[in-house]
């Protein structure tokens, strides 16, 4: 399934798991390695395919706004328990539930009971006037690199496009996001539904300062979170950005989410003496009439 690059510190070697589609929108199966092209920095890598385990287990974060007018899209997203059922009902998959307004709390823990997840998602209560995107995405990720190695890690985001309140650096959660092998989907509503005003507030671009090698990526990210906080987020990771604006759009979107997450090939490099901070990746087909590939745009180096 979802998205990942992860760039272990005992090795050089960058993991990125990557979703190939045709141009009608299907997965495409039954690629091999000298199928892909992936450059890190412009520079072409040797690209090696490895073996996903069958029936991989999944952990899974659900970052769920609430605050500002959330609660107008609570009711379209009333098949979201249902849908989760497949993910735990096998036991090997687990899931936890993260609320946010101006404030980020765990609703529930990571479960395999398709009744707590259930309970929990009905009990959704409003929040204050805060959307406080980026400190959930935080938030998440570090749940889930404390899960056990082996497992995908997941985070579904559901929210509106821009962020409200945020205490977090930019800089630190892009940083996190680059280590980790954390996949983001994101499922977004629509801002003029809910009578969303930018007031993003440009604070921690203030208090970046990073070395001059780093300042062009560093600032392109967030540029492009300060317009579309899921969607970059999402972008970073490899994973998938949907907008929603009814029930049956939302069910849809889930439905892909779902259908997506064990059809990801597991593409690995070895990049050689990486400098440290952000590297761009760029993965692609070498024939290009093959699809389109989603796969982590970047990771982090130490």
């Amino acid at each position: 399934m979802a998205q990942e690059t992860t760039l272990h510190s005992q090795s050089n070697v960058v993991l990125i798991p990557a979703l190939v589609k045709s141009a009608q929108g299907e997965v495409v199966y039954g690629l091999g390695a000298k199928d892909f092209v992936v450059e890190d920095d412009g520079e072409e890598q040797a690209v090696h395919l490895d073996e996903v385990a069958e029936g991989q287990p999944v952990s899974m974060v659900i970052a769920i706004q609430r605050g500002r007018r959330a609660d107008y899209e609570f009711p379209r997203m009333r098949g979201l328990s249902a849908m989760l059922d497949p993910l735990v009902g096998d036991g090997r998959g687990s899931v936890a539930i993260v609320e946010f307004d101006s404030a980020v709390e765990t609703a529930q823990d990571f479960t395999a009971s398709s009744e707590k997840i259930a309970w929990t998602l009905k009990g959704l209560q409003p929040g204050d006037g805060g959307a406080a995107i980026l400190d959930a995405v935080d938030y998440a990720v570090k749940m889930l690199e404390m899960v056990p190695r082996g497992r995908q890690r997941v985070l579904l985001l559901i929210s509106e496009t821009r962020d409200h309140g945020s205490q977090a650096k930019v800089e630190d959660v892009v940083a996190e996001i680059g280590q980790s092998s954390t996949a983001v989907y994101a499922l977004a509503f629509s801002p003029s539904r809910s009578n969303i005003l930018d007031t993003m507030r440009g604070n921690n671009m203030n208090e970046m300062n990073p070395s001059p090698d780093l300042l062009a990526p560093l600032l392109m990210a967030a540029q492009a979170m300060k317009k579309n906080m899921p969607k970059t987020v999402a972008s970073m990771t490899g994973g998938e950005y949907e907008m929603f604006a009814t029930g049956k759009n939302f069910d849809l979107r889930m439905v892909d989410f779902s259908n997506h997450l064990h059809s990801r090939y597991l593409l690995s490099i070895e990049p050689k003496s990486p400098h440290a901070g952000m590297h761009t990746l760029r993965v692609r087909l070498r024939d290009a009439q093959g699809g389109t590939v989603l796969a982590r745009g970047s990771y982090w180096a130490k």
